[in-house]
């Protein structure tokens, strides 16, 4: 498995990309650097239809503590088991090297990583932000493996998310996808992955990206068990490229933006995939359905 070293944070802070659509900023607040358990009392609107910056993210009206970071003046690192990191904002990169840490109704400015030289660290991440406000940084915005995500808004990365590892259930997300030169960006991307990925009822835009690849991009060929239901995607040279997978492969309820990609709508592994209902639509700028194209065919 590829390894980022602790200090590779390099922070491409170029205008590369066209910036994310605006989402209510919660007010920052000074406090302690230590966080602590209590529950925020805010919650996230729930999403319509597909998910938007409305509906994802730090909840409107949460108040964040901003915590001063504590590995080189470039991220902060979390290292006891059983940490709850809510209601706080990180301004850079968060770094979670202790076991079952949940992190909720927070604002990340740089990106989230669970490894640890060969290590990694189950970890939770619900309710949040993950990204700068303005510019593009060329990593995911959170990995590797053994995590859950659920109501991320997530910007500002070149990357969405990265499956290097077994169980991986990402859900209800919004990514909008940012490039500098030279990237691939991709929205999911398997990398020395591993078994079990659930990707469900996501909005992937990468329609304003210019170095990419896919908004699902799963063929690195050693992955097992896939699931893709139920997301709204658009942009991509193929928007969706599923390839070389063992076990199940199922990919269903889709909804793929007309005329968004680059050279084809998709290039899978066609056999061997439980290829169901999934369409070609049109949408608003709020991400809501217009209407239907047609049929989405497996092509590959």
């Amino acid at each position: 498995m590829r390894r980022i070293p602790l200090l590779a944070f390099v922070f491409v802070l170029l205008a590369a990309c066209t910036p994310a659509p605006p989402v209510a900023s919660p007010t920052d607040t000074p406090g302690p650097s230590t966080p602590t358990a209590e529950p925020s009392p805010t919650v996230t609107p729930p999403c319509p239809n597909h998910p938007t910056p409305a509906c994802t993210g730090v909840p409107p009206g949460t108040k964040l503590r901003k915590l001063k970071l504590n590995e080189d003046g470039e991220a902060y690192r979390v290292r006891k088991r059983g940490t709850v990191l809510d209601g706080v904002h990180i301004p850079g990169v968060l770094l979670i090297h202790a076991e079952d840490v949940v992190v909720r109704n927070s604002r990340i400015d740089g990106y989230v990583s669970n490894l640890d030289g060969e290590k990694s660290f189950r970890f939770s991440i619900s309710d949040s932000t993950v990204g700068p406000a303005k510019g593009c940084i060329t990593m995911p915005a959170v990995g590797y493996e053994r995590y859950t995500a659920l109501r991320l808004h997530v910007r500002g990365n070149s990357d969405g998310f990265r499956a290097s590892g077994d169980d991986i259930e990402i859900r209800d997300s919004y990514i909008y996808l940012c490039s500098n030169p030279d990237d691939h960006s991709d929205g999911v991307q398997a990398y020395d992955s591993g078994k079990g990925l659930i990707f469900d009822h996501n909005t992937v835009d990468q329609r304003f990206a210019k170095d990419i690849t896919a908004p699902i991009f799963l063929t690195d060929g050693r992955q097992r068990d896939i699931t893709l239901t139920n997301n709204l995607i658009m942009g991509g040279t193929f928007s969706i490229q599923v390839r070389e997978a063992g076990g199940k492969m199922v990919v269903t309820g889709n909804r793929l933006v007309d005329k968004s990609w680059v050279y084809g709508p998709v290039d899978s592994e066609c056999p061997r995939i439980d290829w169901q209902d999934n369409t070609l639509v049109t949408i608003d700028e709020d991400y809501t359905i217009t209407g239907t194209v047609g049929p989405l065919e497996c092509v590959g």
